[in-house]
C-alpha cells in the first residue's frame, strides 16, 4: 500500500462517527440522563453552619459537661503537673465528669510506669 492510499484509508476511518459520539440520537439521551441526575445529587446537598456558632445553636449543651479524655489529653496535664478534674473545672468554669474509654486505659497501661499517676 502506498502512502497516498494509506493517508486516504486513514482519512475515510477518520470520517466515520464514534459509536460513544454525543451527536448521535441514543447518546444524547444518556447524557440527558446523567446530566439529570446530577442536577438531583446537587439539590440534595445542606448548607453547614459555621463551626464557630457551634454554642449558640446548641440549646441542649449545658453543666455537668461530659468530657471524654483521650491520651494526648492526659500526656498534657502530666507534662504540666495538672489535675484533671479541676483544670477542665477552670477552664469550663462548670463541673465536668471526665470520661476514659477502655483503649485509653489500655494505652496508658502499655506506656508504663511513668504514666500509672493517670491510671488513678
Amino acid at each position: 500500500m502506498g502512502k497516498a492510499k494509506k493517508t486516504r484509508k486513514f482519512a475515510t476511518v477518520k470520517r466515520l462517527l464514534n459509536p460513544n459520539d454525543i451527536r448521535l440520537k441514543e447518546n444524547q439521551a444518556k447524557q440527558q440522563k446523567k446530566e439529570d441526575e446530577v442536577k438531583a445529587k446537587a439539590a440534595r446537598r445542606v448548607t453547614q453552619v459555621a463551626a464557630s456558632l457551634f454554642l449558640q445553636h446548641n440549646d441542649a449543651l449545658a453543666p455537668p459537661y461530659r468530657v471524654l479524655i483521650d491520651t494526648n489529653f492526659i500526656n498534657f496535664s502530666l507534662q504540666n503537673k495538672l489535675e484533671l478534674v479541676s483544670g477542665m473545672m477552670d477552664c469550663l468554669f462548670a463541673k465536668c465528669i471526665p470520661c476514659v474509654t477502655d483503649c485509653v486505659m489500655a494505652e496508658l497501661e502499655k506506656l508504663g510506669h511513668r504514666y500509672r499517676v493517670a491510671l488513678r
